[in-house]
C-alpha cells in the first residue's frame, strides 16, 4: 500500500511523515492554504532518504512550468489536480519517473483515464482538500488495469474502510492528519498510517496485488 502524505509546508512535517513510515510527501504548487515555494520544497527534498517519492502537486499550470519546477526542487514525481487535458499528462509522463492523474470521483473523465498516460490515477472528493469523503463505489469507474490511488476526506478513522472498499493501490491524505491547515498531527499521523498498513495486510491479493509493484514505476522509468 503506497502512503503519500500530501500538503506539507516544513521539515519537521516531512521528516515526521517519513519516520512514521509513509512513502510519499506532497508539496503543494497551487493556490492553497498549503502552498509552498519550489526553492523551499528542495530544500526539504535535498533532507529525505532517497527512497521516499516527493511529490508536486500542480492544478492547470503550463507543462513546462510543471516540468522546470519538478526539476528545480528535486522531485520524483508530479501530480495533476486541475483540468489539465490527455496531452499534458502524456507529454511530462515521458519526461519524468511518476506522474499521477487526478481526477474528482464520477468526472466523466474518469472513464477515459486511459488516454492520460499517466502512472497513477488519483481519485478525489469535488473539492480536494476540503474533507469531504465521496462515494467509494466510484472507484469502479477507473478503467481495468491502472492504478488506482483514494484520496478525500480520508482519516485513521475511515482508511481502512476505503481500502476494503476501493482496493486501492494507495492512498492520498491531507486534512485528515492536520491539526490544523498546513501544519500535521503526530498521532493522527501515526494512527493514519498504521491503519492503512493493517488494511493492506487484511485484502485478500495483499501479496501479489498492487502494492507488491510499488517500485515498479522506478525499473520502468
Amino acid at each position: 500500500m503506497f502512503v503519500k502524505i500530501c500538503g506539507t509546508t516544513s521539515e519537521d512535517d516531512a521528516l515526521l511523515s517519513v519516520a512514521l513510515g509513509a512513502d510519499a510527501v506532497g508539496f503543494v504548487f497551487a493556490p492553497s492554504p498549503r502552498q509552498v515555494a519550489p526553492q523551499f520544497a528542495a530544500d526539504i527534498v535535498k533532507r529525505l532518504p532517497p527512497e521516499i517519492v516527493s511529490v508536486g502537486v500542480f492544478r492547470d499550470a503550463a507543462p513546462q512550468r510543471i516540468l522546470a519546477v519538478a526539476h528545480m526542487a528535486g522531485l520524483k514525481a508530479v501530480q495533476l489536480h486541475g483540468h489539465e487535458p490527455a496531452e499534458v499528462s502524456t507529454w511530462l509522463a515521458a519526461r519524468l519517473p511518476l506522474v499521477i492523474q487526478a481526477f474528482p470521483a464520477g468526472d466523466a473523465r474518469v472513464r477515459q483515464a486511459g488516454e492520460y498516460g499517466a502512472h497513477v490515477i488519483l481519485l478525489d472528493a469535488p473539492n480536494p482538500g476540503s474533507g469531504q469523503v465521496f462515494d467509494w463505489a466510484l472507484a469502479a469507474e477507473v478503467p481495468a488495469g491502472h492504478r488506482v490511488m483514494i484520496a478525500g476526506g480520508l482519516d485513521p478513522s475511515n482508511v481502512a474502510a476505503a481500502i476494503a472498499r476501493t482496493h486501492p493501490w494507495g492512498v492520498d491524505v491531507v486534512s485528515g492528519v492536520e491539526r490544523q491547515p498546513g501544519h500535521k498531527d503526530p498521532i493522527k499521523l501515526r494512527d493514519f498510517i498504521h491503519a492503512a498498513r493493517a488494511a493492506a495486510a487484511e485484502e485478500p491479493d495483499s501479496g501479489d496485488g498492487p502494492g507488491s509493484e510499488l517500485y515498479d514505476w522506478q525499473e520502468d522509468g
